[in-house]
């Protein structure tokens, strides 16, 4: 379980960091305790398994929506550049996807991520 929160989280942070656009206003509480800006735009987390995801992998290629992924290796390093290196190494037709986030109009990521389900 906690490895799928973690793919989640990483694969957000790709999503905020490309349209920091998205990030609203730090929050306060009533002692003006600073807690950090979140996303002013819904978050849908999906399941699909490893074929699904492919196919919204090509999806997003045909459509040029970049997007974030995670792929399997990318659990066995233990930092960004190592990361980065077992991703380099992945063609996008046989990569072990494991998880992949997206930004884009609604429509657009509907018609991506058509066969994925909501996240029980």
């Amino acid at each position: 379980m906690w490895q799928k929160l973690n793919v989640t989280a990483f694969l957000m942070s790709g999503v905020t960091g490309a349209a920091p656009e998205i990030m609203g206003e730090p929050y306060r509480d009533a002692a003006g305790n600073a807690a950090l800006p979140l996303s002013v735009q819904p978050v849908i987390v999906l399941a699909a398994d490893g074929p699904t995801l492919a196919t919204i992998r090509r999806r997003c290629l045909e459509r040029e929506v970049v997007p974030a992924l995670y792929v399997e290796e990318m659990f066995a390093t233990g930092h960004d550049a190592a990361n980065r290196a077992v991703f380099a190494e992945q063609r996008p037709e046989t990569a072990k996807l494991v998880g992949l986030g997206m930004r884009a109009d609604r429509r657009v990521v509907d018609r991506i991520t058509k066969g994925a389900r909501m996240h029980p």
